[in-house]
């Protein structure tokens, strides 16, 4: 763990883990921290709603920044006038003013500033009070499908090296959210192959297969068939009754969505 923050309904993690394991160490803090909170307040039941964001980061690009970010997190809210002033965070840790677990990795970030610790941290110190009170553009703000951040080539290689040729999974968001979408063209094309003799019935599976493979919000589907969005959510729904009791339509869909799933 290079930083965090905890705060009155959230906390900010600038974490780093050689394993692809992420999900399983999220549900291991959430899950011991929740029984160490219900058993202190003699309370029960979930603590935290929804799942976690998960951000991948380039750290060489953005990691001085997003500690940063995350030890001003407190400044922002208005519950404290300096981040030195927050005990709930890294930030005390980063200038000294107390010694950091042995669970904290603090060299990543403070050696951007100085080899000697001292002179790093109080580098580090005058970093951070650069923008308190302070308008700021967040570093988020880069971020990419709502999963990365980093520079093109950082983008690129991780699309090549770590997601290509992976269908999307609920444990690595990522993989919904760039995962190369068929374009609602690549979807007509192939459906006029296979039945081009049946316009009605080919202009219902596209839209079918439309709206379930490429991602495009209703909105801009029903714009290139010349229909508006509920009009594109009932001739879904209808496809989806219509192959429930036709086998042989279902085999037909199928059929196009395997072609689409290869390509």
């Amino acid at each position: 763990i290079h930083a965090y923050c905890l705060l009155d309904n959230h906390y900010h993690l600038l974490l780093e883990t050689p394993s692809g394991n992420l999900s399983q160490i999220m549900r291991h803090i959430n899950g011991a921290y929740t029984t160490y909170f219900n058993v202190k307040r003699k309370r029960s039941g979930h603590l935290f709603q929804g799942r976690y964001k998960a951000i991948l980061v380039d750290a060489d690009e953005y990691v001085k920044e997003l500690s940063r970010y995350i030890h001003l997190n407190p400044v922002r809210a208005k519950m404290v006038e300096a981040p030195d002033d927050y005990v709930w965070s890294s930030y005390q840790y980063y200038i000294g003013r107390k010694k950091p677990p042995e669970w904290l990795t603090r060299d990543l970030i403070l050696g951007y500033f100085n080899e000697k610790v001292s002179t790093a941290q109080h580098g580090y110190h005058e970093f951070v009070s650069e923008l308190v009170n302070k308008k700021y553009d967040s570093p988020l703000n880069d971020t990419i499908s709502s999963t990365l951040l980093g520079s093109p080539d950082f983008i690129a290689s991780i699309k090549e090296k770590d997601l290509a040729g992976k269908n999307p999974d609920k444990e690595i968001p990522a993989l919904h959210e760039l995962h190369e979408k068929i374009s609602i063209q690549q979807i007509s094309a192939l459906v006029d192959t296979v039945l081009g003799d049946e316009p009605p019935l080919s202009r219902n599976v596209k839209l079918y297969l439309s709206s379930k493979y490429t991602g495009e919000r209703l909105k801009n589907i029903g714009e290139h068939f010349g229909i508006g969005e509920s009009g594109v959510s009932q001739a879904t729904s209808r496809m989806s009754r219509k192959m429930a009791d036709n086998k042989k339509l279902k085999g037909m869909v199928n059929k196009i969505e395997k072609e689409l799933n290869m390509s």
